[in-house]
């Protein structure tokens, strides 16, 4: 048999052993073994190491010896831990059974000098010390010896090789690794620019800084992958080092923020997560903390519309965390309403009522606003897709523009303290019909807002929101899974992005801060190129660019622009009480024109697609289609 069978022999033989827990009467039998091997070398030690004791006595003070310490573990239970993770909890308990064994020894003595019986069972004082302390060694040494074998030896079989860059917390992931036989890592070494790491060594591997780390040492040392452990590294700083690895070909992982770390010192493997996209947008999360939050909401009956889209349900989990007397999700996505109502339920919330409904239905709307009376609504429901409202204005028309307007008209009527509406950056400069019928229930609220002042309405404008439902990211996704390619409209395409828990906040904030008639936009850092972010997606997953998943160029879709704006023609922005908040300085419009374009598209049952957008266009004289059938209309406006 070859060197090389043996080996690989050996490796499988570890590999089974590995995931194999020791069976705790074996681990008993093996404990009394120690036990009166500590004995036996006790009485050595008492007779300097010779055999000047009386040998036909030994043997039933062994088996005296084999008993009391089985009762002594017995009653501590110390064979019952899992030796591989031998830690101080297992020590305090072996010394415990050690002890133990120790007083009953010495009371089985006593008794035989004070009674004259079992005259065999006599031993000098001294062995029975020796043995308590020798006991302990060799208990605790073979626990520390199996565990080192098991870190060292048979991890060294595990296939994935990898790096963890950062030493400080670091050593907590390498711990972690050490302490898991599910998880197939060996790791090379650490990786640190800090001098105090530099040519230092953390079990036995060496701190590398991060110029040592070539294609070169990689390909040598057959790395596959590396977990970015800085958990206090702000985005900006998670993109410049993901982005390090992503270019050599590594695989990245990265961890938790250390508050949801186990005592703030220990991780577990479960924590350790494949990077995100989010976390690599080059940009910082927008962080808000408004204590006036819950009191604005906090015993108020609350509406949320669309409240079953990946928008409206994040607003309604942040919602419930601030105790609202009653919570309504309406939508009139049933399946998806359902599955918010069972995830409510899992949670124990109370409180809040799913409605299957329309926001078109004006009866069974205001059916609710009567039984209800909301304090509050939130404004989610919506069509967003930019080509399918392209091509169905009249969908676009019903939902965006007159089912707002429905609900805004009831919010008036009933009184509402606030009515929040969710809105978008393609109403800004709008090029297809879907932002366009944003921008109109954006201008139908701000009219709203000058003839009723019991009324608070607000209004919030973001970009893409990562994850939501048909976002980009989502079918990259989906494309990925499928093998590629990745498809992307244009090369120099942008967007903005933030994520769903920054999008909703966003909401939650405008309707405390918002007095009425403003229109909050986020400071969302730089816009991201979708071609950059389709080849961060692909290093991501695993995957080499363009050699096994390529981006293919489908050029614009209709009513697609290149990039994305925040604020209109002439518009400005005004500071809030947060820097990356902004109140946008929009231009006036002329109140009594809009009501006569609102009134125009209650007909538009009867009108064509030409017609519907015809009206858009001349309410909103800033909408110019883009690659679409509807730019020869701009001709004639």
């Amino acid at each position: 048999m070859t060197i090389k069978k043996i080996y690989i022999k050996l490796s499988n033989f570890l590999k089974v052993l590995a995931n194999t827990s020791s069976p705790r009467w074996g681990v008993l039998l093996i404990d009394i073994f120690l036990v009166l091997n500590a004995f036996f070398i006790a009485y050595l030690i008492r007779f300097n190491f010779s055999f000047h004791f009386s040998n036909h006595q030994l043997i039933p003070q062994l088996f005296l010896v084999a008993f009391l310490a089985l009762i002594s573990f017995l009653i501590t239970g110390s064979y019952k831990g899992i030796v591989r993770h031998t830690g101080l909890n297992d020590a305090i308990s072996v010394t415990k059974s050690a002890i133990i064994f120790t007083l009953l020894l010495f009371l089985v003595v006593f008794f035989v000098r004070k009674t004259g019986l079992f005259t065999y069972y006599n031993m000098p004082l001294s062995v029975i010390g020796i043995s308590f302390f020798v006991s302990i060694f060799l208990l605790l040494a073979s626990r520390i010896i199996y565990k080192a074998f098991h870190q060292k030896i048979l991890h060294h079989v595990k296939s994935k090789k990898i790096i963890i860059h950062g030493a400080h917390s670091g050593k907590a992931v390498f711990d972690a690794i050490l302490a898991s036989e599910d998880v197939p890592y060996q790791v090379i070494a650490l990786v640190d620019n800090r001098h105090q790491y530099l040519n230092k060594s953390i079990h036995g591997k060496p701190v590398l800084h991060p110029d040592k780390i070539t294609s070169d040492f990689l390909q040598k040392n057959k790395i596959d992958e590396v977990i970015i452990s800085k958990p206090e590294a702000e985005s900006l700083e998670l993109l410049n080092i993901a982005n390090q690895y992503l270019d050599l070909g590594l695989k990245v992982k990265t961890v938790p923020f250390i508050n949801q770390w186990i005592d703030k010192e220990q991780i577990m493997i479960s924590q350790i997560k494949e990077l995100n996209i989010e976390e690599l947008l080059n940009r910082n999360p927008i962080k808000i903390d408004n204590p006036v939050i819950k009191k604005d909401i906090q015993n108020k009956v609350i509406f949320i519309t669309g409240a079953a889209g990946s928008i409206g349900s994040e607003i309604a989990n942040q919602v419930m965390h601030f105790k609202p007397k009653l919570l309504i999700l309406i939508d009139q996505a049933e399946s998806a309403l359902y599955d918010l109502q069972q995830e409510f339920i899992s949670k124990s919330y109370q409180n809040f009522i799913p409605i299957v409904a329309d926001i078109r239905d004006e009866h069974i709307m205001k059916r609710y606003f009567e039984k209800y009376h909301p304090d509050i609504i939130y404004h989610a429901a919506a069509y967003k897709h930019v080509p399918l409202m392209e091509d169905n204005p009249y969908e676009a028309v019903k939902v965006n523009v007159l089912g707002s307007q429905t609900i805004m008209d009831l919010a008036v009527a009933y009184q509402v303290e606030k009515f929040v509406m969710v809105s978008t950056d393609k109403a800004v400069n709008p090029t297809n019909v879907m932002g366009a019928t944003k921008r109109a229930a954006e201008m139908y609220a701000t009219c709203l807002q000058k003839d009723h002042h019991h009324t608070k309405f607000i209004i919030t404008r973001f970009g893409n929101v990562l994850g939501s439902n048909g976002s980009v990211i989502q079918l990259f996704k989906k494309q990925l899974k499928q093998g590629g390619p990745l498809t992307v409209t244009h090369k120099e395409i942008t967007r903005y992005f933030m994520t769903i828990p920054e999008a909703c906040h966003l909401v939650l904030e405008a309707g405390t801060m918002g007095k009425g008639g403003e229109i909050f936009v986020f400071d969302m850092g730089k816009p991201v190129r979708i071609f950059d972010l389709a080849i961060k997606m692909i290093q991501l997953s695993g995957y080499k660019y363009p050699d096994e998943i390529d981006i293919k160029i489908t050029g614009l879709r209709p009513g697609e622009k290149l990039y994305e704006e925040v604020l209109g023609q002439n518009e400005g922005d005004l500071p809030t009480h947060h820097d990356k908040v902004k109140i946008a300085q929009i231009n006036e419009v002329d109140c009594q024109l809009i009501l006569s374009y609102f009134q125009n598209l209650k007909n538009y049952k009867k009108m064509t697609n030409f017609e519907i957008v015809k009206v858009l266009k001349e309410m909103i004289p800033e909408f110019v289609s883009n690659n679409s059938v509807y730019q020869e209309l701009d001709a004639h406006l």
